[in-house]
Formats: C-alpha cells, structure tokens, sequence
C-alpha cells in the first residue's frame, strides 16, 4: 500500500488563468518506503530555513518555500532560467503513518521529512505458545 499520494496543486492546474502571483514551482520529490515509516527527500535550491513552511493538517502534508536570491543593488538579471520564485507541494497521508512525529531537515537545498509509521502499522512478532 502506498503511503503518499500527491494530490494536484490547483495554482498550478489553473496556471493558463490565473495570474503569475499564484503560479508556483513544483519541486521533485523522491519518496522512499522502509518498514518504519516513509522518507521524503524534496529538492529545494536557493530556499533558507526562515522561507520554508511545512504543514501536517489531518492527512495532508504540505510544503511550501520562497527562494532566497537576492540581487545585488543596483543591478538587474539579465537573463533567469526560472522566472518563479515560490515552490509549492502537498501530499495525501496514510492512515498508517504517524503524522504527531514528522521530521525535517533542510541541507544543501534538499529537505529531508521523516514520517514513521503508527504503533498500529508497524511490523510485529508474535511469540508462539508451545502446549
């Protein structure tokens, strides 16, 4: 059973029509699986602690950062592959997982989330009775 799910960011789905305020990046996400929990590795360059802004409301996670660049006085780009500067991601939860222990960690311009599994879900062993 997957444990994330990525549910449509709806800025980005209505990009065509709403203005450019409202339009954001998405940023890669790898999700990996293990019988503990579920790691999510986001990769968020230019993003400062102070701009990033994680959220766990009911079954839904959400990742939201502005990128830090700044330009120096008196100058301008010339030139900007990305012309946006604000990333946004959200994420369905399962039930097996225990949203009251999230994790993060931002290295690198990589955030690292943690999120382990609920007692309930977790692997067990059970002892066999001999007669």
């Amino acid at each position: 059973m997957n444990a994330v799910s990525t549910t449509e960011n709806k800025a980005l789905s209505r990009k065509e029509e709403s203005p450019r305020d409202d339009a954001v990046l998405t940023p890669p996400v790898d999700v990996l699986e293990d019988p503990n929990g579920i790691t999510l590795f986001a990769d968020l360059p230019g993003v400062p602690k102070d701009k990033l802004k994680l959220q766990v409301n009911a079954d839904t996670l959400t990742i939201e950062a502005e990128v830090g660049f700044a330009v120096p006085e008196g100058m301008q780009a010339s030139h900007a592959e990305v012309g946006l500067n604000r990333y946004r991601r959200v994420f369905t939860l399962s039930k097996e997982l225990d949203t009251e222990s999230v994790t993060a960690d931002l290295a690198n311009g990589v955030l690292k989330i943690s999120i382990p599994k609920a007692a309930h879900a977790q692997p067990r062993r059970i002892e066999v009775q001999v007669n």
